[in-house]
């Protein structure tokens, strides 16, 4: 209850700052805009407030002062404007965003429950097919940050400081310190930033779309089912394979239409394999879409104060998702020069509030750049040249023609949003069109990270503005066609093939299942987190699936390459150290002196990837604890 409580009084006192700001905005925006900065300040304050009480309970009493006190400097700094009240249009809008927000958010909760450490009945912990992967990282971010100082250390690598964006995983720590068990830490959050992404791209679609709440709701129905013509693939000659491939769809490992790298079908479903696994990505959509919205309103409104305002919340995006924040960036850099070609007589004040944008975002986004997302890039090797992301792996030349690359994975949108771009100028989205540029060039020939895969994470912002420009021009095909009795039928096959891949992703993904974490690792995982200390270090083997770091979050030697090597990090001495000593004990028995080694845990999993030497462990060591399939040992070392 505590957790929900402190939770509402940000989201209560980021409405207060919209609704004093942001008069003339309908309710419906303000709410949207004020709930959203609510959870970003949640976010952003007791992190801040962490570097110098640490991630307590302190800092987070203090960061709630802190956003009561920007209520009343908010009010103080009021636009002096008339409050906008509700109107027939904003009803009605709402009547649209119910029939999409509150199915989707439905559906949305129902993962987050059964993907984010499901209890089962025997006392282990499951996930789904998505999450498999990625879940065990983000909770060693969450469990680790628990009274942690900071800035936050990485404790999947000795030595190493998180320069990960994990503010959206900080968000769940916090309602774990407030009360919550790990498994509502992780669903609660996560369900209502999905709702928030929802709710918001419909309102960003209606900012573009106008009234026409039927182009809006298929904006959003085309965005969040989408996956391209992967379904084709399944499809295809099914009576003959006795319908196996369909039935692989929901009992295969990632053999879902629109996830298949062997078929080079690359544009993942958005809530399948990217909202719900990706938490990073997730905060940084309920956090980025807001501030997309604020990028169009404050360049056609010319309104110095929500310049202001969206110079203010982008600076919180670099640690909630990186990637959203250089989007961003790019999309603002384009539609600047947009306005200056749709509006040349206002070109003095597009460059006064450019300009006032980019040096409140400098001053203070730049700090953490430099000191995260720039080192992990540069320093890692990971920034590079490479046209058409995917389509040319590793620069050896496409795989699929350009243009069906493109056809297959975004699908048939693709080819309306093309036709759209052509009407821009006249359809009066030029300067929508420059921003999706800035971000489509980037993303078609710099990769950022390891993995080329990850500049998806560009794309699917770029895609947003492509299906709402997709979405207007269906809207004009079909009023063309006005009194064709078979232009719904057309509308219908359109939609259909648009969004079967995805909600063959999504259903997929409603009925995956997988142990994550067996009942001895639960018990593992919970005798550590009670009976060790806080900064504790432990050797453990490489596996992703660790209770000791991602249930108890404390601090290994050497994490899952699965994560280490995608993070740009060098981490081979450790992992050799780790491997040496489990293996040859005797004559490395100085590695645990090296880490301060306090404890060495042996499961399953290290008796698997090592030929553990467990007879010297037992002459030498202590054994503390010890279930079936795990035991820990203590070194005796004194870390300090």
């Amino acid at each position: 209850m505590a957790a929900i409580l402190y939770t509402l009084l940000f989201m209560m006192g980021g409405a207060a700052i919209i609704r004093t700001q942001l008069p003339g905005k309908s309710p419906l925006v303000r709410a949207f805009l004020g709930l959203a900065l609510g959870l970003l300040l949640e976010m952003q304050l007791p992190a801040l407030c962490a570097n110098i009480f640490d991630f307590t309970l302190k800092a987070h009493y203090v960061a709630a002062v802190v956003m009561l006190a920007l209520v009343g400097v908010s009010a103080a700094l009021r636009d002096p404007g008339d409050v906008k009240k509700l109107t027939v249009a904003d009803v009605k809008l709402l009547g649209a965003m119910a029939l999409v927000v509150l199915p989707l958010t439905a559906i949305s909760g129902y993962l987050q429950y059964t993907h984010m450490l499901m209890p089962a009945g025997d006392g282990s912990y499951w996930c789904g097919q998505s999450t498999y992967g990625d879940l065990c990282m983000h909770l060693s971010f969450i469990t680790s940050m628990r009274d942690m100082q900071f800035p936050p250390t990485y404790n999947l690598l000795y030595g190493t400081a998180l320069n990960y964006p994990y503010l959206a995983d900080s968000l769940s720590t916090t309602m774990l310190m407030l009360g919550m068990d790990i498994h509502s830490a992780v669903t609660f959050p996560g369900t209502l930033l999905m709702a928030l992404t929802y709710a918001g791209y419909m309102i960003m679609a209606h900012q573009l779309l106008g009234d026409r709440r039927k182009a809006v709701m298929a904006a959003a129905l085309m965005f969040f089912f989408n996956g391209g013509m992967g379904f084709l693939y399944d499809f295809d000659m099914m009576g003959r394979d006795n319908y196996q491939k369909i039935a692989e769809i929901f009992t295969g490992y990632y053999k879902t239409p629109a996830n298949q790298p062997d078929l080079n079908l690359r544009f993942s479903n958005v809530i399948a394999d990217l909202l719900i696994p990706q938490r990073a990505l997730m905060g940084g959509w309920a956090m980025g879409i807001p501030a997309l919205y604020l990028v169009i309103s404050s360049m056609r409104e010319k309104s110095m104060r929500q310049t202001v305002l969206l110079a203010l919340w982008a600076c919180c995006l670099p640690l909630v998702h990186t990637h959203t924040f250089l989007a961003l960036g790019l999309f603002s850099g384009g539609m600047v020069i947009g306005r200056l070609i749709v509006d040349r007589a206002d070109w003095k004040g597009i460059l006064t509030r450019a300009g006032v944008y980019l040096a409140i975002v400098l001053a203070l986004a730049l700090p953490q750049l430099l000191g995260n997302a720039v080192r992990q890039t540069v320093e890692g090797g990971s920034l590079r040249f490479q046209f058409n992301w995917v389509n040319n792996s590793g620069g050896r030349g496409m795989i699929d023609g350009y243009f069906w690359f493109w056809v297959k994975n975004a699908g048939l949108p693709f080819i309306l949003m093309i036709m759209a771009v052509l009407e821009s100028k006249r359809r009066g989205y030029l300067d929508i069109v420059m921003g999706m540029a800035g971000i489509f060039v980037i993303a078609e020939t710099i990769l950022f990270q390891p993995n080329e895969y990850d500049n998806n994470k560009l794309f699917y912002i770029w895609y947003m503005f492509a299906v709402i420009l997709a979405a207007d021009y269906g809207s004009v095909i079909m009023q063309r066609l006005a009194g064709l009795r078979g232009r719904y039928v057309l509308c219908a096959l359109f939609m259909a093939v648009s969004m079967t891949s995805g909600a063959l992703s999504i259903a997929r993904e409603m009925v995956s299942g997988y142990q994550l974490f067996s009942r001895t690792a639960v018990e593992a995982g919970k005798w550590i987190d009670e009976n060790t200390d806080r900064d504790a270090v432990f050797m453990t083997g490489q596996q992703h699936i660790n209770p000791v770091c991602s249930l108890a979050g404390r601090q290994i030697i050497c994490g899952s390459d699965l994560y280490v090597f995608f993070h740009g990090l060098d981490y081979r001495e450790q992992a050799d150290n780790c491997r040496r000593f489990y293996e040859f004990p005797a004559q490395h028995s100085y590695v645990p002196d090296i880490y301060g080694v306090d404890y060495i845990y042996v499961s399953d999993y290290e008796r698997a990837e090592f030929a553990v030497d467990l007879e010297y462990l037992d002459e030498h060591y202590e054994l503390v604890y010890q279930n079936p399939d795990v035991r820990i040992y203590e070194t005796g070392i004194d870390g300090e």
